[in-house]
């Protein structure tokens, strides 16, 4: 198969989405159901970021929310007490997930597995127990409220469908960077840190430096997802940033197919909006959803985009041998 048509195989799925995507608001008249897209759209900025180090590098972070939390709270006090413009606040944000990033890094270095998984729960928790706490600053169980919505030249993102189209280009934005990311070699030595961590040492490369680059990469996009998921909503408290939502991201990751970028988006639709079509088995959607994610895990290990099907595009061309050569 010629690169050309390698390239096109790769790149169907992602224009496909983008359509439709882009055509969603015209089907779709029903305020709940765009407050779902637009959540949808959120979370993907945040799993892309997650997927650097849990998909790529094989490092389990189960402190998405706290990182989302910081985000979300940094942009908000900023703009709701000192009057700060959101586009400010979104240097500090990124400024925040730096800090996180370099933070959570350091403890990876000597952490791995399960120990590493309770040290990020660990720090999720922690963080939800100060906004709670620190009435003063943050408002405690109350909250922050009258989140100003995002300006452009005077154009102000104050409905769902304008809300929505912005975060579609920022999604685009960060889907693009991600992209190039995983095509990168930055992106072959974060599989190479999952896959085989003493090769990279003995190549000279410094695994501890790849892995607080996974983090911080996953720290900036998250903390930028809660930037915009504040003021999209316009509302936070300390109840949204739970454990269960840390879960969820890794659970989009692992469903969608760790490591590639379609994956984290087919996640995020498809964990986002599962729940919502097992409504109607009321008190018994909950368990359903968790056995279909249960099954899913068992019988699909890689993920959905992980399949021999989706990936067959993407094979590596065989070198030429006595064999083949004739037949190139």
């Amino acid at each position: 198969m010629k690169k050309e048509q390698k390239l096109i195989f790769r790149l169907l799925p992602l224009l496909i989405a983008a359509v439709i995507a882009a055509l969603l608001p015209q089907m779709i008249r029903n305020e709940y159901y765009m407050t779902i897209a637009c959540q949808i759209l959120i979370y993907l900025i945040a799993v892309c970021g997650l997927n650097f180090i849990t998909g790529m590098t094989g490092q389990m972070n189960l402190g998405t929310a706290g990182i989302f939390c910081l985000g979300a709270y940094t942009s908000a006090l900023l703009t709701t007490r000192l009057g700060i413009s959101p586009w400010l606040a979104m240097l500090a944000v990124i400024a925040m997930g730096l800090i996180i990033g370099f933070g959570l890094g350091y403890p990876s270095l000597r952490l791995k597995g399960v120990y590493l998984s309770l040290t990020t729960i660990a720090f999720g928790e922690i963080v939800r127990q100060l906004v709670n706490n620190m009435t003063n600053v943050t408002g405690g169980a109350q909250g922050v409220r009258q989140i100003p919505f995002y300006n452009l030249f005077g154009f102000e993102i104050n409905t769902r469908v304008r809300m929505y189209y912005f975060l579609l280009v920022g999604v685009v934005l960060f889907g693009f960077i991600s992209w190039r990311i995983i095509h990168s070699k930055w992106g072959r030595v974060f599989f190479a840190v999952r896959d085989n961590i003493d090769a990279i040492d003995a190549c000279g490369i410094s695994s501890a430096s790849v892995k607080i680059i996974a983090f911080t990469l996953a720290a900036v996009f998250g903390t930028i997802a809660g930037a915009l998921y504040a003021h999209y909503s316009s509302y936070i408290n300390p109840s949204t940033f739970v454990l269960n939502l840390s879960v969820s991201f890794v659970v989009m990751v692992m469903i969608g197919g760790s490591g590639t970028l379609m994956g984290p988006i087919l996640g995020a639709v498809i964990v986002s909006m599962l729940p919502e079509f097992l409504r109607f088995l009321g008190n018994y959607y909950q368990i359903t959803y968790y056995v279909l994610v249960l099954l899913c895990t068992i019988f699909i290990p890689g993920g959905i985009c992980n399949l021999s099907v989706f990936k067959k595009g993407q094979s590596v061309e065989k070198p030429a041998t006595p064999k083949n050569r004739g037949k190139e």
